[in-house]
Formats: C-alpha cells, structure tokens, sequence
C-alpha cells in the first residue's frame, strides 16, 4: 500500500525523523487557514500516489496565505499521470543549500533490504544508476544480524559526505529510516530530496512509503491510511468482495485459478498479439459465486472487447467454474464475447455444461493457446 507524501511525513516523526511542519487541506480556504497558521513562505503540494508533481505543476511556492489559497484552487481538481489531485500538503517552505537521495527497500533477489544513499538528490534515483553508478552507494542489512551503526557510516563514507556535522546527522536519519522500514512492515522508504539547510540542518523534505499489504493487520493505524478513492473502480470493487484484481490497459479481461496461471496467461495474450485487460486470480478453491464476483467486476470495465477463462482444475473444479459462468450470464448482461479453456478435475463435465447451454457470446478452446487467440482475435 502506498502512503501519500503528508501520511508518509507523520510515520516519520513517529520514528524520529525530522521533517517540515505542515498542514493537510483540501479546499482553497483551508489552504489559506493552513498557511496564515504556519507562517511566511509556504509551498503548496500535491497529494498524489505518483511522481512527477513538480513538472505536471502540482508543486508551487507561495508567498502568503493569499497566494497559496490561489495555488491550491489551481492544483485541487488536476490530473497528474491518471491520478486526480484532491487534496495538498502545506508546507512550511524551507532554505536549501544541498540535496541527497536516501532510501531503503526490499532487494528481493537478494531477499535482504537495501539502503541506498547518494549526494545527487532531487532526482530520479534510475537516472543516477544509470549513468552515474559510482555516486551511488548501495548496502545491503542482513536481517538476521539487524542494522548495525558501523553500516551507516560505511554509506555515508560510501556517498562522499565530508562534513562532520551532516555525517552526524545523516548516520540518525539513516538509523531511524531502518526503524520505520522494519516497524512499519514496509517496502519502501524513500526520502528524495533529503536536504541540508544553510544553517547544516539535515531534514526529510518529501516522503515516499509503500507497506506491505499482507502485514497490515499488525498496523490498524496504517490500514486506516489507504485511500480508496485512488484506485480505480474495478479494484475497490474487487476489495469488497474479496477477489484479487489487477486494472491493467488492454483490452483482454482475464480470470484464471492461481496467480502463476493468470501471469502465463498474460505473457500467452501478449504472444498472441494482444493486450490483457487485467490480473484477475479466482484462487485455487474457487466456487461458483466466486466466478460470478470475478466476471461481474471484469465485464464492468468498459476497456473489455473479450473474456478469457483459463482454468486448469487441481483443486477448483472445472464443473464448479462452468456452473459459475452459467450462473452469471444469467444475473448480469455480459455482451462481451468469452472463451473458456478448462482442463484437468472433471474438465469433460464442464465443457459438457457449457455445451448443453449454448450460450451465444461464448465458445470453448482446447488448449491455452487456442483460447488466447480466439480471445485477441474477438477484442479486435
């Protein structure tokens, strides 16, 4: 689950971590409350569960309370990269004199976290991979051992810092964002920039802080933090009724049983020249109600040309998803066309269902690839 840049901010300070004082509002008035209470310059920012606010103009520096109300008329109501802007984060505007990148998240090849840290903040951290990699300094914690103070001072050596007072700093931040990584169950904490201030003040100016969904039973505070309103429609709807969905951008609507099936679904889609429309897994025990949630969510995206069921039945069974299909052609109107593929437990029965009731928008496949093809050619 990913955190806005104000929710990030306030798991932050629990952790210790300095940051600008700030003010959530979600109107123009409010941001004119907001900045008359923090005083002087204010920047006006905001909150999206995407990068590039800067450049989309979600981003701007106001002098007063006046001209930040004026901002955030401007920003509220404003689509940065899909996302709609509705509500931003004012902020006391701060001095700045450097820019460092700080981050530690989950390396899942190496199954360890990764701490990150470079002088070349304010920036994207692939650009400076890429082409600066030397600037870069990478260390890995080993879980087992936790973080160790020595290994903060081997990034900050690692990244170039001279300055005393900043290395002080810096090895606190460094220790404290492990702290909130592994307190928050997380798997991201990023602070880009993380800027030094005229006065060699250290602080955290933005946030970024993604929690693991499946450890968010351990952190009720957390949970209450998703926001959804920023997913699409199909996802909140698939939330409520317990189905795991993915929005993708094709056209294909895909539903298969286990996560592993529904990926080669979606590489075989793209073999056979199309584009999946989403990720959609019943599950290995899935039943027929289940299959009727699943086809109701799918068949409301309105990017959906066709259906693809790939259904391989170990423990589902392939009777089951038929009666399923069956059920919710009869409940819902789905005028998409639909391919079926059903292959192992009482796969026979199952096609023999299908077959008995005809239904005119669908037709059955004898292998993956078959059905993958006859789906991509009925979406065109």
């Amino acid at each position: 689950m990913d955190l806005y840049e104000y929710q990030g901010k306030e798991l932050f300070r629990r952790f210790g971590i300095p940051s600008s004082d700030g003010r959530l509002a979600t109107t123009p008035e409010e941001a004119r409350a907001a900045a008359e209470e923090l005083g002087g310059q204010v920047v006006v920012k905001a909150q999206v569960l995407t990068g590039g606010r800067g450049k989309a103009g979600g981003i701007k520096l106001a002098e007063g309370p006046s001209e930040a109300g004026a901002h955030a008329e401007a920003i509220l109501g404003m689509d940065i990269r899909g996302h709609v802007v509705r509500r931003v984060w004012i902020e006391k505007a701060s001095d700045i004199a450097k820019e460092y990148y700080l981050s530690v998240t989950f390396d899942r090849g190496e199954k360890k976290p990764l701490f990150m840290f470079t002088k070349e903040g304010g920036i994207d951290i692939e650009e400076v991979a890429a082409e600066r990699p030397d600037a870069l300094a990478r260390l890995h914690i080993d879980p087992l051992e936790g973080f160790q103070p020595y290994q903060a001072r081997r990034l900050i050596y690692g990244a170039g810092i001279d300055d005393s007072g900043e290395q002080k700093q810096i090895l606190t931040i460094i220790q404290r964002l492990y702290e909130a990584f592994v307190g928050a169950d997380s798997m991201l904490c990023e602070i880009n920039p993380l800027i030094v201030t005229p006065d060699g003040e250290v602080k955290a100016l933005d946030s970024k802080f993604t929690v693991d969904d499946n450890a968010l039973y351990k952190h009720p505070d957390i949970a209450e933090m998703r926001d959804l309103e920023s997913y699409p429609p199909e996802e909140r709807a698939a939330r409520e009724k317990g189905v795991t969905y993915v929005k993708l951008d094709g056209e294909v609507g895909i539903l298969g049983n286990g996560a592993g099936l529904v990926m080669s679904t979606l590489d075989v889609i793209a073999l056979a020249g199309g584009k999946p429309a989403n990720f959609c897994d019943l599950g290995g025990g899935g039943d027929a109600e289940g299959v009727v949630d699943a086809l109701e969510i799918i068949s409301a995206d309105p990017q959906v040309k066709s259906i693809l069921f790939n259904i391989f039945g170990g423990i589902t069974r392939c009777d089951e998803v038929a009666r399923g299909i069956l059920q919710a052609l009869d409940r819902i109107d789905i005028d998409e066309p639909i391919v079926v593929r059903l292959d192992g437990t009482n796969a026979e029965e199952g096609r023999r269902l299908l077959a008995e009731a005809s239904p005119e928008n669908l037709c059955v496949e004898p292998t993956m690839l078959d059905a993958a093809k006859r789906a991509v050619e009925l979406a065109a």
